[in-house]
């Protein structure tokens, strides 16, 4: 999954019509730059790519050369909401998925979200059994290999918290945090 493709979809999607420089702005807006590590050419590539694979219509503008502005067709709406709930139900995602599935959150309905994230804790929850049993095979292991099991730690320590900061998330959307679709601003 890349998160480039989620983000270039996405921002496409809440535009309605979009180009490059305009995608690009959006995202730097966002400081995906940073947190989803897009660079400036991977965005112009990524657009291209999703129009050769008709998931964006594309439209040369002859008033302004070298522009294309492009919209969002029913296969990439399809592909846009199918990332967008992978990358919110899986507990062991890139952080630059999950980063980029929240800016996006608000494309689902609240109940939706909900229920993706409640999957998402599952998923850690279980992630985080595996790796209590596997800290505990290493328990009896050479005393050489011992610090092994820090490694193991800290991944078990990373899905609890994980699993703990979505909790708090899925309460706050249920307390009517954020504009959801569907619902109206002010709302």
């Amino acid at each position: 999954m890349s998160a480039t493709r989620l983000l270039v979809l996405g921002v496409v999607r809440m535009h309605g019509r979009a180009h490059g420089y305009l995608v690009r702005s959006e995202l730097l807006s966002w400081g995906a730059d940073e947190w989803a590590h897009i660079k400036f050419g991977s965005i112009y590539h990524a657009l291209r790519q999703l129009a050769k694979d008709g998931l964006l219509k594309s439209t040369d503008i002859p008033d302004w050369p070298g522009r294309v502005d492009y919209e969002i067709a029913p296969p990439g709406d399809e592909e846009f909401f199918r990332l967008l709930r992978d990358a919110l139900r899986q507990g062991n995602n890139r952080p630059d998925m999950l980063g980029a599935a929240l800016v996006l959150l608000p494309a689902l309905s609240r109940k939706e979200a909900i229920g993706l994230l409640r999957e998402r804790i599952a998923s850690l929850s279980a992630e985080q059994s595996e790796l209590i049993a596997k800290v505990d095979e290493t328990a009896g292991e050479r005393p050489q290999r011992a610090h092994i099991r820090e490694l193991l730690g800290l991944w078990e320590h990373g899905a609890a918290s994980q699993a703990a900061w979505t909790e708090a998330l899925i309460e706050r959307l249920e307390a009517g945090a954020y504009v959801m679709a569907g619902e109206e601003k002010g709302a």
